[in-house]
């Protein structure tokens, strides 16, 4: 009976167990694989993401290369280092696939937002500047550590609130700065309609907070108004939870010097994001 299992192809018991495990160790090969790729993409400052499309701006050669297939990694090259993606693993991709999907109520999106706003704000605190200091531990041992530098500030655009809170959960002494910008009704042109910073702005190293990326015009004019008050672009950070390839490029293309951080590049952003975080939906 046995030999006539194996003459016509059928695979004994033995034989299967065989075939089940090397299936298990290749997909746990190719799963260590994936997180490998991941972190050595994170270390260059570009970590994999969903494709993402779209056009560039300014007919620029780089946008022609860029489709639904294209990798959001292989838009952050070709965009340059000014763009960082958020190492991406499974928690983040869950958070971003609860914020895109139309079925998550409210209180999970609000929820899931605020998870991955803090991850966000988190890595942007690690991009500031901290100097070595030594401490004295409850037990009399001195230790040495790091301490976060003064001189940093951020500045929330309009519909950043739910950042804003995210970055005063992380460093309550933080001063933040706040710009109101609109849409002209008739040219649909960036407005600006208010704008506070801290006196000394044009010293400090500085946190944009804006979550959605989409054309980039708003954060274009941001950062105008803040060049206005005495701001080197390479001393400004943008926060972004979203951005399209387009937008990404538009920043970079008007302000080669600032740098942008953010989850994931896609040729569709959730535009979605403040009517729902804010509930007015």
């Amino acid at each position: 009976m046995e030999t006539n299992r194996l003459e016509n192809g059928m695979p004994c018991q033995n034989q299967k167990q065989v075939v089940s495990s090397e299936r298990r160790e290749l997909e746990h090969a190719a799963k260590q694989v994936r997180f490998a790729e991941k972190s050595s993409s994170a270390s260059a400052g570009t970590a994999r993401a969903p494709g993402g499309g779209g056009g560039g701006a300014g007919g620029e050669p780089a946008a022609a290369t860029v489709n639904e297939n294209t990798s959001g990694s292989e838009i952050a090259r070709q965009i340059g280092p000014q763009l960082k993606l958020l190492p991406l693993n499974d928690q983040i991709r869950e958070l971003q696939t609860i914020i895109r999907d139309k079925s998550t109520s409210r209180g999970d999106f609000v929820f899931s937002a605020d998870r991955l706003i803090r991850l966000v704000v988190e890595e942007g605190l690690n991009q500031l500047p901290y100097s070595e200091c030594t401490v004295i531990t409850p037990t009399g041992h001195k230790y040495e550590g790091v301490k976060f530098e003064k001189g940093n500030c951020g500045v929330s655009i309009m519909r950043s609130g739910a950042m804003e809170q995210g970055l005063r959960d992380c460093c309550r002494s933080i001063r933040i700065g706040k710009i109101l910008i609109q849409s002209d009704e008739e040219t649909q042109k960036a407005k600006v309609f208010y704008a506070k910073f801290p006196p000394d702005i044009s010293r400090r190293k500085v946190l944009l907070m804006y979550p959605i990326l989409s054309t980039g015009n708003t954060v274009i004019e941001a950062v105008r108004v803040l060049k206005e008050h005495g701001l080197q672009a390479k001393h400004i950070l943008l926060l972004s939870l979203f951005s399209t390839p387009h937008g990404a490029r538009s920043i970079v293309k008007e302000f080669p010097d600032i740098t942008i951080l953010t989850t994931e590049v896609h040729a569709v952003a959730p535009t979605h994001f403040g009517q729902r975080y804010f509930g007015t939906d």
